[in-house]
């Protein structure tokens, strides 16, 4: 292939980007509006539903984002008494953020409009391209898996996907 002949709305990764960054931009609408949150915020709360308590490190290595968006998003997020930082046992250095009730609370806000928005996306494929969908990302994550040079998952991205939504 040449430069000439390459076209980058053909290229795979720009195509996975694209289609994930306006996603997410699409949902960011919705908790924007309802919550004043921007995507490293909801990211962080999401996984601390998902986690528990857990370090600022461990939330840098599974939402994908930088570890000083991470850091401003926990800032912000603990300013709006959603969630709070504790000291870590043993280690004082180390500091555990949760979810406080009002996190909770606004997850439960959020939640259900990000479902009818993945609704709305999902009903747009059959069931069987979904399905199909879902495993050409599982073969591209296991070629992701087997590339020293890549990113490696994390135990949580490891677990099993819950079935595919209605």
């Amino acid at each position: 292939m040449t430069p000439d002949t390459f076209h980058l709305s053909s290229f795979l990764p720009y195509r996975l980007a694209v289609l994930s960054e306006r996603v997410s931009r699409r949902l960011s609408v919705e908790y924007g509006r309802t919550h004043g949150l921007v995507v490293a915020e909801w990211r962080v709360l999401v996984h601390l539903l998902r986690c528990g308590a857990v370090s600022v490190r461990d939330i840098h290595n599974c939402v994908n984002l930088e570890k000083p968006r991470v850091s401003r998003a926990v800032s912000r997020l603990e300013a709006e008494g959603l969630v709070q930082k504790t000291q870590g046992e043993g280690d004082g250095r180390l500091v555990a953020i949760s979810l406080t009730d009002a996190g909770y609370r606004a997850l439960a806000d959020i939640i259900p409009a990000a479902k009818q928005i993945e609704r709305h996306l999902v009903k747009a494929v059959s069931p069987e391209d979904l399905a199909t969908f879902f495993r050409v990302m599982d073969h591209i994550h296991t070629v992701l898996d087997d590339d020293p040079e890549a990113k490696p998952r994390t135990a949580m991205d490891l677990r099993p996907a819950p079935a595919t939504p209605a």
